[in-house]
């Protein structure tokens, strides 16, 4: 089954509607770059060039695009602006593709890895309680027993919080409640999942950016730990970023890549912006593949990134 098929219409739809803030704001600024046009110069992509940045593509991933539409004018000699959206997209996504080879296609783990150790990490308010909770459901949904372990032991009320979301998961929760040691919390997470049998392990860690050292070192510290009761853990660093910040998302990502080995990005609220080009930008700059991406409040909001279905709703 290909990637294309694996998207029920049920999603698709949902994926539409959370992007057409994104797909709105795109859409209305190219109409009135090619008005009155009627093949594709340099005025138009200058107009396009602007669109792109003012999307929160960012200026590198834009110039790149640019590049290869050039290209593509120089090639075909002539190219319509009625033919510019298909161009548009067939380059994005072809950029996407590139950044992310080993896509996902669900909420599946990989063979052979038990339990799968996520480490969450990203700053305070970005969705990160949220996501873990509509992770944790997704993969109970998926039929895997999951646990979480509530290593945030630094924000008053984040264990609270995510009590709260592992309830509405229906899944367990390890936590030793606030100013406890983080590394000490999933020391003993790991334990009880080794116990439990489970077959996901989910591990928030505290969203603090104002000194990157003392990031660097909790983090690192709680690996270390990690590392006595299953040698290959954490498997994926998964990053919380929010779409609706724009470039701050790149500027965390940016951070984050730097402290950890963030292999996994996923970006949460898209449907409440009209900054969904971030999520292009971030996927480029980073080299990070974008794994998952919320598009509203409920527990089924939480998608596989689908880089085909994504380009097919902002651009149809």
């Amino acid at each position: 089954m290909g990637l294309f098929n694996v998207f029920s219409r049920e999603k698709k739809e949902k994926l539409d509607k959370g992007l057409s803030k994104t797909k709105e704001s795109v859409f209305a600024k190219l109409s009135r770059a090619v008005a009155g046009k009627s093949k594709v110069d340099d005025e138009v992509l200058d107009n396009l060039e602007e669109i792109l940045v003012t999307s929160d593509v960012g200026v590198d991933t834009t110039l790149k695009i640019i590049e290869r539409i050039e290209e593509r004018v120089s090639r075909d000699k002539y190219l319509g602006t009625a033919e510019l959206n298909t161009i548009l997209k067939e380059e994005i996504a072809e950029l996407l593709q590139e950044n992310n080879k080993e896509e996902t296609v669900d909420f599946s783990i990989p063979e052979g890895v038990h339990p799968y150790v996520i480490l969450i990490v990203g700053v305070n308010g970005v969705g990160k309680t949220t996501t873990i909770g509509k992770l944790a459901y997704q993969f109970k949904q998926a039929g895997k027993s999951v646990l979480i372990g509530a290593a945030d032991t630094f924000r008053a009320a984040a264990v609270d919080q995510l009590v709260i979301w592992a309830e509405r998961a229906g899944v367990p929760i390890i936590n030793q409640g606030m100013d406890a040691d983080p590394a000490s919390v999933a020391f003993d997470t790991l334990k009880s999942a080794l116990s439990r049998d489970a077959d996901v392990v989910i591990i928030d860690t505290a969203g603090r950016l104002h000194n990157k050292v003392n990031l660097m070192n909790e983090l690192s510290k709680i690996k270390r730990v990690m590392k006595k009761i299953i040698p290959d853990a954490p498997h994926e660093i998964l990053l919380i970023l929010d779409a609706s910040t724009g470039q701050n998302a790149i500027e965390q990502a940016r951070q984050f890549t730097a402290a950890t080995e963030v292999n996994a990005i996923a970006l949460t609220k898209l449907d409440g912006t009209a900054k969904g080009g971030v999520v292009i930008g971030i996927s480029d700059q980073f080299k990070v593949p974008v794994k998952y991406i919320g598009i509203g409040e409920k527990m089924e909001d939480l998608q596989v990134f689908n880089r085909m279905e994504f380009v097919d709703s902002l651009f149809n």
